[in-house]
């Protein structure tokens, strides 16, 4: 299934039915007086969060979304069936935006959590309801009021415990593949992922989601590579895995690159919890990875595992590192 992250949508919420304008006419009875119904209300527009989704891909071919309006009043006193909710899923962690692209309505980041978008008119009131001790035989029945009509912004991001980092061709996708079922594309040109990608791994029996993100360049805190489009992606994530290219000549500077983006995108998202592994080890001497650990230790000031995503090595003690974060963080959210 293709990703897609963002998607502008119309909304029509349903009309209210019309008041009924009617009289007893029965045998007999020579004034029956009124007895127009009300009209139904029309149907609200409705998003909800649902944890089987993960894009927003539906919405490429599905732009236009118009609910039912509600039922005429009848006579015998008959008030209008009101329409059923229009209810459209939408994947945890989407956004509902404004048309002018800034303001969020709402953020939906549980499953089940609901927002009503556009809300339905009101049915008009029947000539019954204007029946007073002054007025006994009104013919005054209102119209329906309109629904509320829309533009929307949906934007995706995921809410992942993992978040992948790494420049172009760092061995994410490998990562993912290894320690989980996703099959993400892999190849040695840069920008392989143009999509983000989703994986469960098992960490100590315990399942961890993980989201491989495109590979970051300089200057994607402004706009260049796939710029700022990914980065919100990685925003929700519990604990930043950064991996990063044993192959490089200073494995220091793609660490630098990557932080120093990360800084300008969002300094809350700079201070997450953050594991480094050193990757692609099995393509180095033993006395190579000793000399590039200690130069990515001493840049980043922190423990940094030795990894390998083909031949595995030191996988398992880096998510078990990771999933410490997670678990603090699930502990400190209760």
């Amino acid at each position: 299934m293709k990703f897609l992250d963002e998607a502008k949508i119309y909304l029509k919420a349903g009309n209210g039915g019309d008041g009924a304008c009617s009289f007893r006419r029965e045998k007999f009875i020579e004034f029956g007086g009124p007895n127009g119904g009300n009209g139904g209300k029309g149907a609200d527009i409705v998003f909800e969060a649902v944890a089987n989704l993960n894009t927003l891909i539906d919405f490429r071919y599905q732009q236009h979304f118009k609910a039912q309006r509600g039922e005429n009043g009848g006579s015998r006193s008959c008030t209008g069936a009101s329409a059923d909710d229009m209810i459209i899923k939408v994947p945890v962690g989407t956004q509902i935006v404004a048309d002018d692209g800034v303001s969020v309505l709402a953020d939906l980041t549980e499953a089940g959590q609901t927002f009503i978008a556009a809300r339905g008119g009101m049915g008009g009131r029947g000539n019954e309801s204007y029946k007073s001790s002054t007025n006994q035989a009104p013919r005054q029945a209102d119209k329906g009021e309109l629904g509320e009509e829309l533009w929307v912004w949906l934007r995706l991001k995921i809410i992942a415990d993992i978040g992948l980092l790494g420049l172009p061709n760092a061995g994410k996708s490998t990562f993912l593949l290894v320690v989980s079922r996703a099959r993400p594309k892999i190849a040695d040109y840069p920008f392989t992922t143009l999509y983000p990608h989703l994986g469960v791994a098992k960490v100590d029996a315990k399942e961890v989601l993980i989201a491989d993100i495109p590979g970051l360049i300089e200057g994607a805190s402004d706009g260049a590579g796939l710029g700022t489009r990914f980065l919100k992606h990685v925003e929700r994530c519990k604990v930043l895995v950064h991996l990063i290219d044993g192959t490089a000549e200073d494995v220091s500077v793609p660490y630098k690159t990557i932080r120093k983006e990360l800084k300008k995108y969002s300094p809350a998202l700079a201070e997450k919890p953050e594991v480094i592994g050193l990757n692609k080890i099995d393509a180095l001497s033993p006395e190579e990875v000793e000399e590039k650990l200690k130069k990515l230790k001493k840049a980043s000031k922190k423990s940094v595992f030795a990894v390998s995503g083909i031949s595995k090595q030191g996988l398992t003690e880096m998510l078990r590192a990771a999933y410490q974060y997670i678990q603090k963080e699930n502990t400190d959210g209760l």
